[in-house]
């Protein structure tokens, strides 16, 4: 059921993808949006009361939606509601458009155009960033957003189906990211988390997406260049154990042997001592490898696609082995 449920969701969203502005998105920001209003008084207790409702409630619907279907009509209907869960929750076109957008800038020669989008994309000021730069993080951002849209989703996805729990697992994982988010960036100024809150977010989505990080990254090894890629995944463990996006940023720039080095992997001096420091090149901030072109970019989109594949295998195994079993 996994396998086929996964096929189907990503045809659909590849054909119609969620407008940023459907329902089902408007009603997570309204629920998040009430429970931090209502059960976050600041006190730690109080976040993590507000961090579990918020996420927990929906994965419980979703779990006891999914029980319901398959004892009440059998899989068929069953799988009809992971499709649709799937649907929701993962897909490369909540993103990628902006990725598109950017690339043909790049390689038309607008830069300013790229940067354009890329602030718009990000909501930062890119200033003057050389066109190395754009395409630095421009990769960055395309790689940490096809974690957190695909892989991880996939990734919990999975677990969750073999352990029974249906598409249980994609919400639990969707919504601990979004309420991360909501808790650093609300949608509305007056809307601002409490200090508690916000903590609590960040500390539960490090420990949510700790296993989906590290999965996505081997994913990235295994399809790109595998001995570089584990060699900046383990540097980068070492030094920065709780760092999950930098674990993926540190594995895609050994899978396709590019420099790398946006937030997620610019260390504090602090961070490292005159040793450590020796084994990273220029001015500490980035991994090795070469200066990122705009052919690289293309570099990335067969590596996520790979990948792509690679797990659409593991869950086509996964189902065969319960269908033999």
């Amino acid at each position: 059921m996994s396998f086929f449920a996964t096929l189907i969701a990503l045809l659909l969203e590849q054909a119609k993808p969620l407008s940023r502005d459907n329902p089902v998105y408007a009603a997570v920001r309204a629920w998040v949006q009430w429970i931090s209003r209502n059960l976050d008084a600041g006190q730690q207790r109080h976040g993590w009361l507000a961090w579990c409702v918020a996420v927990l409630l929906p994965t419980g619907l979703s779990l006891g939606m999914h029980w319901l279907l398959t004892w009440l009509v059998g899989w068929p209907l069953a799988m009809v509601w992971h499709v649709v869960v799937l649907y929701v929750t993962l897909g490369f076109r909540q993103f990628s458009h902006h990725f598109t957008r950017i690339r043909d800038a790049l390689e038309s020669g607008d830069e300013e155009q790229a940067r354009q989008y890329l602030a718009a994309w990000q909501q930062v000021d890119v200033g003057q960033l050389p066109r190395s730069e754009i395409v630095r993080h421009v990769i960055e951002y395309s790689v940490l957003a096809a974690h957190r849209h695909v892989f991880g989703v996939l990734a919990c996805y999975s677990i969750g189906s073999a352990l029974g729990l249906g598409p249980a697992g994609a919400v639990f994982y969707r919504m601990a990211e979004y309420v991360s988010r909501f808790a650093i960036k609300p949608a509305q100024a007056s809307e601002l988390a409490h200090g508690a809150f916000q903590d609590v977010a960040a500390r539960a989505w490090a420990m949510v997406d700790w296993l989906p990080a590290r999965l996505t990254a081997l994913s990235f090894a295994i399809v790109g260049n595998f001995e570089e890629a584990i060699d900046g995944w383990r540097f980068q463990t070492q030094h920065f154990p709780n760092d999950n996006d930098g674990v993926i940023l540190a594995a895609t720039a050994g899978a396709i042997d590019i420099r790398l080095g946006g937030a997620a992997l610019r260390a504090r001096a602090s961070d490292f001592d005159a040793g450590d420091a020796a084994l990273l090149q220029g001015d500490g901030s980035t991994t090795p490898g070469r200066d990122p072109e705009v052919a690289h970019l293309r570099s990335v989109v067969g590596l996520v696609w790979r990948s792509v594949v690679v797990w659409m295998l593991l869950l086509a195994l996964l189902t065969l082995a319960r269908l033999l079993g």
